[in-house]
């Protein structure tokens, strides 16, 4: 799986490609009928496959003071495109020159710049200033370069609602993972390299490996049932703080999991936590004691839920 830049020119071998252009952050239900529909073009027509994605998000651009929330990081959109059957991300740079573009412009980029084939959008898809490219103009203005397009209706469920990354942020935000691993496929995860920390969790028998939360959502605060993922492959179940910890002073917003009859050091590894399900809202306790009687209850908890929750990776 290869990863490609805009500014970089485009491997011959991966000229005359089927795009599949979006965002797909998250990679959904939606996204994926959309990186298979491309997936199954260019395995038809003998063409590479390329997923385009943009980095930063166009709303960090626009609206820099917005809270964060990526569901994904590159490297996990990466693994995911390559499990969807992709032959190469690229990553489109969001800067204010993109984003002036006129959608006649952005054509001629794909076309003459990347030497694109064919593309796969979304119903929804908009480009070019102003965002008055859609995928009416992208079809027109291809098919006068020799470039076609198709655009992919969006994903129901089963309840009829549309699947997208604005239903999935306000589920974790609610602390609903349920809803969230079914339009995403998956559960919601956080990758990060471990931190070192105060290192209290060790002191009372649950060592946490600590993770910064970066550009990700910020799920609904509170302890959570979670597997973590390790670069070995192995996968860990525990239960984890994700929140400010009021606990302790000061205060400092991280991702704390426990993980279970686990002992080995994992400082500067890059893992990925699952949030599974959601137990309750952080609390302040008075004392060591009472804050770890209330981990072990969370611990239990959480074990219950995992013993019957299936692995999705």
């Amino acid at each position: 799986m290869e990863r490609l830049e805009s500014g970089v020119p485009i491997p011959a071998h991966l000229r005359g490609s089927i795009m599949a252009l979006g965002n797909f952050d998250g990679f959904h239900l939606g996204h994926q009928a959309v990186v298979g529909r491309a997936v199954e073009r260019a395995r038809a027509e003998g063409r590479p496959v390329i997923v385009a994605t943009f980095d930063p998000h166009p709303m960090r651009l626009f609206r820099p003071e917005n809270p964060w929330f990526r569901l994904t990081s590159l490297d996990q959109r990466q693994r995911l495109f390559a499990a969807a059957g992709a032959d190469a991300m690229l990553v489109f740079a969001f800067t204010r020159q993109l984003a002036a573009l006129s959608p006649e412009d952005f054509v001629d980029l794909l076309v003459d710049g990347m030497g694109v084939a064919g593309v796969v959008t979304g119903q929804d898809f908009t480009f070019g200033q102003g965002r008055t490219g859609t995928v009416g103009t992208l079809a027109e203005l291809g098919a006068a370069r020799g470039m076609s397009a198709q655009a992919v209706a969006p994903v129901t469920d089963q309840g009829g609602e549309v699947v997208s990354s604005s239903r999935i942020r306000a589920a974790l935000k609610a602390g609903d993972c349920a809803t969230a691993t079914r339009l995403l496929t998956r559960p919601f995860a956080v990758q990060g390299l471990v931190q070192h920390g105060d290192k209290v969790g060790r002191t009372i028998g649950f060592p946490t490996a600590n993770v910064d939360l970066g550009h990700y959502l910020r799920p609904a605060y509170g302890i959570y049932a979670v597997r973590g993922l390790l670069s070995d492959g192995r996968i860990l179940d525990g239960a984890a703080n994700l929140g400010t910890r009021p606990s302790f002073d000061p205060p400092k917003e991280l991702l704390e999991p426990h993980f279970f009859d686990f002992s080995e050091s994992l400082y500067d590894q890059c893992i990925e936590v699952q949030l599974i399900q959601f137990l309750r809202p952080e609390a302040k306790y008075e004392g060591l004691d009472a804050l770890t009687a209330q981990i072990a209850k969370d611990c239990d908890a959480a074990r219950q839920i995992l013993a019957g929750t299936p692995r999705l990776a």
